[in-house]
């Protein structure tokens, strides 16, 4: 039986094997593990990929977010404006610098946050707004970036999944105060292991999230500061470095995948397709559909040897780890209503066109019988 994975994780090695190897030896016979040239070299590029002035490299995406937060002052006492329906790193991010996370409905049509919701939320105690791009949909930014200059508030992105995408032109990482970017293996720009990235123009957020990342120190054994560990590493940085240069490529690959999809799938009962929103270029992360039965779907899938994942079946306010917030089922429906029915179908760069049409065809099959 045809198979077809969810991820592929190791075509995107073999296209690159030649210059992934010499960039690993370069980095072995260097001698030099931590820091160093190759991270700087890094941080450079991405920070004129996103268009800012300064970019930290970091451990992962959830510490960038974190460092952000604790760079801004931001904890005990505050108040964080975040969407209901996103991976749970967004409020966790939150939750370890101390603040509470205000949780927002999406805009059941983007699955971003709806920026129509925000205002009945911000206290006295609001310092930011976070919008987390989902599935590589940069989140339109214009209404958001007046409420935040109305109360003074941050615009903290989570770009984790949107590397490459536009609002208006402007690249995310670009669009507020600063972003934080995983490049976990999955992503679009995805490392071999952990490792995210901050970036921002504000150059004394920069120093202080370095700083803090680096066990709040600017010379060894000399602390300014009760920092972390969160650092990103030479041989990370390499792969990186070298993964970049290919990211529009293959987020261009991806594009056309997503519009296969669309013109196999349109009109289709029951099934709904993503939306994507005047002036954002979506890179297509995630290619996420909803459907009534879909875990009947998904198991149909499943017996022909399409790999789908949910992202994400349960809304961090229903988590057990955010059990002492006291929120119930119902309390976001819209988060609650999506996350009972989505579906991620495989998507990316080297996702076949014969593949693509397999699963077209399977869903189809589901959909609307013989």
């Amino acid at each position: 039986m045809k198979q077809i994975s969810f991820l592929d994780m190791k075509s995107p090695y073999l296209e690159l094997k030649d210059e992934l190897d010499a960039a690993y030896q370069r980095v072995m016979e260097s001698g030099w593990y931590i820091l160093g040239e190759e991270v700087t070299a890094f941080e450079q590029e991405f920070a004129k990929k996103c268009g800012v002035n300064h970019c930290i490299g970091v451990g992962n995406g959830l510490e960038a977010l974190h460092l952000i937060l604790r760079g801004y002052g931001i904890g005990p006492g505050d108040e964080v404006i975040v969407p209901a329906n996103t991976y749970i790193a967004s409020w966790l991010a939150i939750t370890y610098a101390g603040a509470t996370p205000v949780p927002v409905e999406p805009d059941p049509r983007t699955y971003n946050l709806d920026p129509s919701l925000i205002t009945p939320l911000i206290t006295s105690r609001t310092r930011a707004i976070m919008p987390v791009h989902l599935y590589g949909q940069p989140t339109p930014i214009d209404e958001i970036s007046r409420i935040a200059e109305k109360h003074k508030l941050r615009i903290i992105e989570d770009s984790a999944q949107t590397h490459g995408g536009t609002y208006k032109g402007r690249e995310t990482g670009n669009l507020g105060s600063a972003a934080g970017f995983s490049f976990y293996p999955g992503k679009n720009l995805g490392a071999f292991g952990d490792a995210g990235t901050v970036v921002t123009d504000d150059a004394e957020l920069a120093g202080k999230v370095r700083l803090l990342g680096n066990y709040g120190s600017q010379k060894k054994y000399y602390n300014d500061l009760k920092g972390y560990n969160s650092r990103l590493d030479p041989l990370q940085a390499a792969f990186l470095r070298i993964k970049l240069k290919h990211l529009d490529e293959w987020n261009a690959r991806r594009v056309k995948i997503a519009d296969f999809y669309f013109q196999n799938l349109t009109g289709i009962p029951d099934l709904v397709l993503p939306y994507v929103a005047p002036d954002a270029t979506h890179v297509w992360h995630q290619f996420v559909i909803r459907h009534p039965k879909r875990n009947q779907l998904q198991d149909f899938l499943s017996k022909n040897g399409i790999g789908t994942l949910i992202h994400y079946p349960v809304p961090p306010h229903l988590s057990k780890a955010y059990g002492d917030m006291g929120y119930k089922v119902g309390d976001f429906p819209i988060t609650e209503s999506l996350a009972k029915t989505i579906l991620s179908i495989p998507i990316g760069p080297h996702l076949s066109f014969e593949d693509a049409s397999f699963i077209a065809e399977k869903i189809k099959l589901f959909c609307c019988g013989s």
